[in-house]
């Protein structure tokens, strides 16, 4: 004969629903004495009544057990915290480097004389010192490696 499911509902009769409880707490308590002998885990089961009545079972000490949790749970909490505070500081040095990216690119594109547009007297007057500045670092470097070419050639001669 095959059991019919049962619906998960709230048993009206108190009679029926008491021992409902009593089997289902017994199978409980069971169940999990067996996971602790079988796999060799540490389990803790407490259960309170609608009457207020405590059953518990615990393969080692209770107290030992619910310390061990709540030092579980705190440290788990502290790391959600702490990848939060993580999350939150790539976020910060995302966006920094989104703008810092974006003033290069403007200051890039004002270099090459593109831009310039919206561009006040100042900046272009800084843009053009710059580029000044540049050429002349660009012909320096230039000038040293013609006599570096220079002198290999006379070394040769």
């Amino acid at each position: 004969m095959v059991r019919g499911k049962i619906q998960m509902k709230r048993i009206e009769n108190a009679a029926s629903r008491q021992v409902t409880f009593s089997k289902r707490r017994n199978g409980l308590l069971k169940k999990a004495s067996e996971l602790s002998v079988l796999c060799d885990a540490e389990v803790a089961v407490i259960i309170f009544s609608q009457k207020g009545k405590v059953y518990e079972f615990s393969s080692s000490d209770m107290q030992k057990t619910i310390e061990r949790y709540y030092k579980y749970t705190k440290e788990a909490q502290t790391d959600k915290l702490e990848m939060e505070r993580y999350t939150q500081q790539l976020t910060l040095e995302a966006a920094n480097m989104t703008r810092k990216i974006e003033f290069l690119e403007v200051s890039r594109r004002k270099l090459l004389g593109q831009s310039l547009g919206s561009c006040s007297l100042e900046e272009i007057q800084e843009v053009e010192s710059q580029l000044e500045r540049s050429l002349r670092n660009i012909r320096a470097k230039k000038g040293h490696l013609f006599k570096e070419q220079i002198e290999q050639l006379k070394a040769k001669v």
